[in-house]
């Protein structure tokens, strides 16, 4: 069986609690069909960068999936009917990862480089010596023509 990993995005008007529900809807379609759901992870509901179908936001669930092709197929069909369904994007992957994905990973846990990453701290002391003013410009300050 083949790899893949699955994002969905649903209609921003539909509860939490029916978004997790038509994820499960879908998951069952892949294992009705021999497959299997490795993870599953709802990411909540996120602004989109742009609207779809009239929609500013919408549900995010990704699925981590171990399936022969003509489930996934079977699934995204489903997805394509399902009025609640915004996005999908299905794509197949030599490798699962078992850990959290970076959507819910805390920032904490994401920034090991440090507060700046790999810029280092703020320091404004760096700047060196501040360049000097051109001749004229002083002497329009100090009310002199040049």
């Amino acid at each position: 069986m083949a790899l893949y990993e699955c994002v969905l995005i649903a209609r921003q008007d539909i509860s939490a609690a029916q978004a997790e529900q038509l994820s499960e809807q879908f998951a069952q379609i892949v294992r009705d069909n021999g497959g299997t759901i490795a993870k599953s992870e709802y990411w909540g509901l996120k602004t989109l960068t742009y609207k779809i179908k009239k929609n500013r936001k919408g549900h995010y669930t990704l699925f981590n999936i171990d399936a022969p092709a003509a489930a996934v197929a079977e699934m995204e069909r489903n997805m394509s009917i399902s009025e609640d369904v915004l996005r999908f994007m299905t794509v197949r992957v030599d490798a699962l990862d078992a850990n959290p994905s970076a959507m819910m990973q805390s920032r904490n846990e994401r920034s090991e480089r440090g507060e700046r990453g790999d810029r280092g701290p703020r320091r404004f002391d760096d700047r060196g010596p501040r360049p000097p003013r051109r001749q004229e410009n002083v002497a329009a300050a100090e009310g002199e023509t040049a």
